[in-house]
């Protein structure tokens, strides 16, 4: 599998992820204080592997959301635009085929996996929507794909406190554990601009995805989508 031309990422936002790859794991971990653990498992769960099944995990980060695939026995290929994260993913976990990749000009063929799945990614693509097209060009027909991605609140006033959280506390918390605390000012405002659970629905339809669903985990604040190709 060849390396995918990078250009078209902007070059600020993979130094970002560069600079926080080393203390990427703990710092989510403490800033979600636990619960990017069980959306981890969600996903699993909502992609179902199969042994021998061929899935693609995309912004997979350092792989820490690939290896449970390849423990259900699915050959599983975490893809990154942020070479640092790769860097850090190799090292950990070295039988895993990690590769470079732009999301929106993906390395692969059509029809290539039987799922593909993004987890808290996808707002970081240049082009979502291209994005999600792109997911579904290299997706075999009947395959499926999962998005988890931070979602809206359904609650009103939790909502409140929630926005507050993100702009406020998140980045304080941020300088006491991550290597690159200033990135997680750019992750609260890419998480308040970011669709509802309707409108990455209303997405992955125009991307050619059939029949999305959602699932709202931890009220709200993240939102698991599924759809077939």
């Amino acid at each position: 599998m060849a390396r995918a031309d990078l250009d078209k990422q902007p070059t600020d936002v993979r130094r970002m992820f560069d600079a926080v790859a080393r203390r990427y794991d703990l710092t989510n971990d403490v800033l979600s204080l636990g619960q990017d653990r069980r959306w981890r498992g969600a996903v699993v769960e909502a992609v179902a592997p199969l042994p021998g099944e061929l899935i693609l995990d995309l912004a997979a980060g350092t792989g820490t959301s690939s290896q449970p695939f390849a423990d259900a026995g699915a050959v599983v290929v975490p893809a990154d635009f942020s070479l640092g994260m790769l860097a850090v993913g190799k090292k950990a976990k070295p039988a895993l085929p990690f590769t470079a990749g732009d999301g929106t000009r993906l390395p692969f063929r059509d029809a290539t996996f039987d799922a593909v799945t993004i987890s808290f990614g996808l707002r970081n693509i240049v082009d979502p929507a291209a994005g999600l097209a792109e997911l579904r060009r290299v997706t075999r027909p009947g395959g499926r794909i999962v998005v988890c991605e931070f979602s809206h609140p359904t609650n009103r006033r939790f909502r409140t406190v929630y926005m507050e959280y993100l702009m406020k506390a998140l980045p304080r918390v941020a300088r006491a554990v991550s290597s690159s605390p200033d990135a997680y000012v750019y992750l609260a405002e890419s998480i308040r601009a970011w669709p509802d659970q309707e409108g990455l629905a209303r997405l992955l339809r125009t991307a050619g995805w059939a029949h999305p669903q959602w699932r709202n985990l931890s009220g709200g604040i993240v939102a698991l989508h599924r759809a077939t190709a």
